[in-house]
């Protein structure tokens, strides 16, 4: 090789190293660039994902969260909460500026309490729940609390069953109705005793309440497991669903751990105008802190749909 075609060769490698880590500085650059700023969705974590990073205090998570570029929470368990953490934690994410999502009525989970049966006693249950759920959320601010009507009661079919919760869940809007509050019906996977299973179903009988405080909770990782075809069905239900929760499928780990489309399917509720929180309600494939870093830089991942 003549030494002017050695040289040439070697200014033009040079050059594409440049180049490339050029390039490469430029992407850790725009990486950087995006730690902080908020997502194109309001995703909500929950307590405890951030505990390695931010510790135990919920509070001290709550701004973990924001300073992530999070701007809503989930808190389930938040009826079980002291009425003085309530409201600290109300507090904090009015100050921040965040959204309170979801939290699980007293008795309104799972199996705990079947409204299909048609029993008064299940019923006074549910109805207490409902006037709890407005005390709890005049300290923390949320608007939506989830609601689980329970599992078959094979003694009755599934017409009076249908009924029987159809009822119950209107004497609870009657008492929510007048606060703001939703009840969001969340059919579930866990198990086939559960009543409430389809987004179809649910669609159904929230329609059949007609009342604008019972809607219906889409969460992702149940209905690919129900049912499927999940963007098709979400626009088959969408003028009855007000709330939205993702994991994937199978393991119901954060976004990227399984086979559901996220980028696909937040791409599409970005169009469709939500403004809601998104609960990220799911566990987390990793441990300790890299575990929950990982859950940032996922869920980063997924919402580069713009």
């Amino acid at each position: 090789m003549k030494r002017t075609e050695f040289l040439q060769k070697g200014l033009l490698a040079t050059g594409a190293l440049l180049t490339s880590s050029g390039l490469a500085v430029g992407a850790t650059e725009m990486q950087k660039a995006a730690e902080g700023q908020p997502f194109n969705l309001n995703y909500g974590p929950h307590d405890g994902m951030f505990k390695n990073l931010a510790g135990n205090n919920m509070l001290d998570q709550i701004q973990f969260m924001y300073d992530q570029g999070f701007r809503g929470i989930e808190d389930n368990g938040m009826a079980g909460r002291s009425p003085e953490e309530q409201k600290k934690i109300g507090d904090l994410l009015a100050k921040l500026g965040m959204a309170m999502g979801v939290f699980v009525l007293d008795k309104g989970g799972n199996g705990a309490n079947t409204l299909a049966a048609g029993k008064q006693e299940n019923v006074d249950i549910f109805l207490k729940g409902c006037r709890q759920a407005i005390e709890v959320s005049k300290r923390c601010g949320a608007k939506f609390t989830t609601v689980v009507p329970g599992s078959f009661f094979r003694n009755h079919s599934f017409e009076i069953q249908t009924a029987n919760t159809i009822e119950a869940l209107r004497r609870g809007a009657e008492i929510l109705e007048p606060h703001g509050i939703i009840m969001v019906l969340e059919p579930l996977s866990d198990s086939p005793d559960l009543f409430l299973r389809t987004s179809n179903q649910t669609y159904m009988i929230c329609k059949a309440v007609n009342s604008p405080s019972c809607k219906l909770l889409y969460d992702v990782y149940h209905m690919q497991r129900n049912e499927g075809d999940l963007i098709a069905n979400m626009e088959r239900t969408w003028s009855e669903i007000a709330y939205i929760q993702a994991g994937d499928n199978p393991g119901r780990k954060e976004p990227t751990t399984g086979e559901i489309n996220y980028k696909n399917i937040f791409k599409y509720l970005h169009g469709k105008g939500y403004k809601g929180v998104v609960g990220m309600e799911h566990g987390i494939s990793g441990t300790g802190k890299e575990g929950e870093q990982r859950l940032i830089e996922a869920y980063r991942e997924v919402d580069a749909f713009m």
